[in-house]
């Protein structure tokens, strides 16, 4: 099994991915996302609002598990 944190994300470009949470009166929540370099199919996510926060990485079939289909 590969170990999704053991890539420097460092110079990876994050995009953006809103949705949900419109009712909010923050706004729409979003999410910063990067596939990893040298792993296919595997993810990182941070926080578009704090993103110095952390990383998370997973795998394209466990976002997809939790709905996000526009991977």
């Amino acid at each position: 099994m590969m170990d999704l944190y053991s890539s420097d994300l460092a110079e990876v470009p994050f995009t953006r991915l809103c949705g949900g949470n419109q009712q909010n009166e923050d706004g729409e929540s979003c999410v910063l996302i990067a596939p990893i370099p040298g792993v296919i199919d595997a993810y990182a996510l941070r926080d578009s609002k704090n993103p110095e926060a952390g990383t998370l990485c997973f795998t394209g079939e466990e976002l997809r598990a939790a709905g996000l289909s526009t991977l």
